[in-house]
């Protein structure tokens, strides 16, 4: 008989005690993190929750059936997630489906009919004038505001790097690549930006418009001081109806945030120009200057006329009016400071941009409007009724197979079906657990397709302990005692359960990869639960098992143990034989020989 291996080996399974308080203290850190984070239940999907789904269709303008490619599909995912979470509604999901078809789900507690009008809609990007501006809800320092500055027209990037910071080298610069200051103030943070609701102006001015200018009579002026007066930007449900009902021809007012995550509201003048006037951005790193991450813009024919007329009137006025609001969905995204009028048809963004920062800004100058016009295909509505309907009979059906398996094993196994009975609960207790902690942490949602994943699953996990167990009976049946047996059999089972996981493992990362929607939702946690059968088996089972081959009950093959030798068709014990001695060297007897 081959005896255990020595040395590291051995030690490990002379102490599986180890392995199972590594386990029971990954459980417990888990389930701490679970409560801690206050989320102690899965996210439910909206098959399940309810809610709303939409189905959008990419439609191509004449002409531009290109357009519809992966990178203009995935702007418009970005772009209509901030959307529809703009409307406070956090957990909604937006994700393609082919190639052309974008997938809207609105859990319930939305308005679905404001939801369907922002999603699809192909909203504006405007670049107006500030008027007024101010902290909003909080008395804090503002941080130093971007600055825009001018480039030629042949070389947006390149010559945005050579902006003088001096007035003085500004005006000694050529006019088709004029300058400007940068300016270091804080974004309306102090008393000194801070300008009267009314300031002082012509309607044909633009950057300094009054709302009474801009406005058709009194009363509408009135009202715009009105709205400023008590918007707070602090309020998610007054920022998000801030400007409504403006249009491009009107004063509004609107709402931003700053470097430091300080809220401001703003009076802004009419639009000057209009997103679709830029041609192009990029986020640009400045090595020739302190400047940092930069954004870069290069205006089309007509945008570059329209923005050297609004810089120039800008520049002329005193500060807060020679600053310019980039306004997205009626929000300010960024609002620069100019002192010289851009007329190079190109410009460029400075201030304290880290990368990310610098990449998300020029994308919304880019893409700020959605690349693509898109029609509504379809909108499904699942009430909590019915998504709680199909929770209960995942429920009842997972319950059923659960039922079968334990049955079978106590049927089959008997004794051992303890062993995996046990790890069935620990690796259900860990799926659970991790599935919540998921949901905050990734937006994983628990959908119909997933519960399904975790049914298969239980036929996976209890897959890998009869594979085990079967390895030791058959060690058994060769005459083997119990304690050798749990340790011979283990290398050969190992192998097999960590092939037959990959295989699992792979199937579920293929299926995620080339499927779209609630199908993933099976692939995921298919994949979850099989990686967690591989850390339970390993961690738990072989250890319980090396701790029960010691106990009397089944180290003697009690029949209710299901190792029992004689029910198992066992051979004789196998015993170390001795080799025949050798006779001793000496004479040899010629009468022999």
């Amino acid at each position: 008989m081959v005896a255990p291996k020595k040395g590291k080996n051995a030690s490990a399974q002379s102490r599986p005690g180890r392995s199972l308080a590594l386990i029971l203290i990954a459980i417990v850190a888990l389930t701490g993190g679970m409560f801690a984070s206050g989320h102690t239940t899965p996210r439910l999907g909206i098959d399940l929750a309810g809610g709303t789904s939409i189905t959008l269709r990419a439609v191509p303008e004449a002409g531009q059936e290109s357009a519809i490619n992966k990178t203009n599909m995935d702007t418009a995912v970005q772009i209509m997630e901030r959307r529809v979470n703009g409307l406070g509604v956090s957990e909604a999901e937006v994700q393609t489906q082919g190639d052309r078809n974008i997938i809207v789900n609105i859990p319930k507690g939305t308005n679905s009919e404001e939801a369907r009008e922002q999603v699809g809609t192909t909203a504006k990007l405007y670049f107006r004038p500030v008027l007024t501006t101010e902290l909003s809800g909080a008395n804090a320092t503002g941080s130093p505001s971007p600055s825009a500055t001018g480039g030629t027209p042949d070389a947006a990037t390149d010559d945005a790097t050579d902006k003088a910071t001096d007035p003085d080298k500004a005006s000694d610069a050529p006019s088709g690549s004029a300058s400007a200051s940068a300016t270091t103030q804080g974004r309306a943070a102090s008393d000194a930006l801070k300008a009267d609701p009314s300031p002082s102006g012509s309607a044909s001015d633009g950057a300094s418009a009054s709302p009474s200018a801009s406005a058709s009579g009194d009363d509408a002026t009135a009202k715009l001081q009105a709205a400023y007066a008590k918007l707070d930007c602090t309020d998610a449900a007054a920022r998000a109806k801030a400007g409504d009902g403006a249009k491009a021809g009107d004063s509004m007012v609107a709402c931003g945030q700053n470097a430091q995550g300080q809220w401001q509201k703003y009076i802004l003048g009419p639009a000057a120009v209009d997103g679709t006037d830029v041609d192009k951005s990029e986020a640009v790193f400045n090595t020739q200057t302190a400047a940092g991450w930069t954004v870069t813009m290069k205006f089309t024919d007509g945008g570059a006329k329209k923005f050297a007329d609004i810089t120039g009137k800008l520049a002329q006025n005193q500060s807060p009016q020679n600053q310019f609001a980039i306004v997205l969905d009626n929000d300010v995204v960024s609002d620069p400071y100019v002192s010289q009028a851009l007329t190079g048809g190109s410009a460029e963004i400075s201030g304290s941009f880290d990368q990310e920062e610098a990449q998300g800004l020029a994308n919304m100058l880019s893409y700020g409007a959605l690349p693509l016009t898109f029609k509504e295909d379809s909108v499904n509505t699942v009430t909590a009724a019915l998504g709680g309907e199909q929770l209960k009979a995942g429920l009842i059906a997972g319950a059923i197979g659960l039922a079968l398996v334990v049955l079978y094993l106590l049927v089959y196994y008997r004794g051992l079906s303890f062993i995996a009975i046990a790890s069935l609960l620990v690796s259900a207790g860990l799926t659970y657990v991790i599935m919540s902690l998921l949901g905050p942490t990734i937006g994983f949602a628990l959908n119909l397709p997933a519960v399904c994943g975790a049914i298969v699953a239980i036929g996976i996990t209890a897959d890998s302990f009869i594979v085990y167990f079967e390895r030791v009976r058959d060690e058994i049946r060769e005459g083997r005692t119990l304690r050798p047996a749990v340790e011979r059999a283990w290398p050969r089972a190992r192998r097999t359960i960590l092939v037959s996981d990959f295989v699992s493992f792979l199937a579920a990362a293929v299926l995620f990869v080339v499927t779209v929607g609630k199908v993933q939702g099976f692939a995921f946690t298919l994949g979850l639960t099989t990686l967690l059968d591989v850390v339970v088996v390993f961690l738990f089972t072989k250890p319980l098992l090396t701790l029960m081959a010691r106990r009397r009950f089944f180290a003697s093959g009690h029949k209710w143990s299901g190792l029992d030798p004689k029910s198992l068709g066992a051979k004789p014990p196998l015993r170390r034989t001795r080799r025949p001695a050798r006779p001793a060297a000496g004479p040899v007897d010629p009468k022999e020989a």
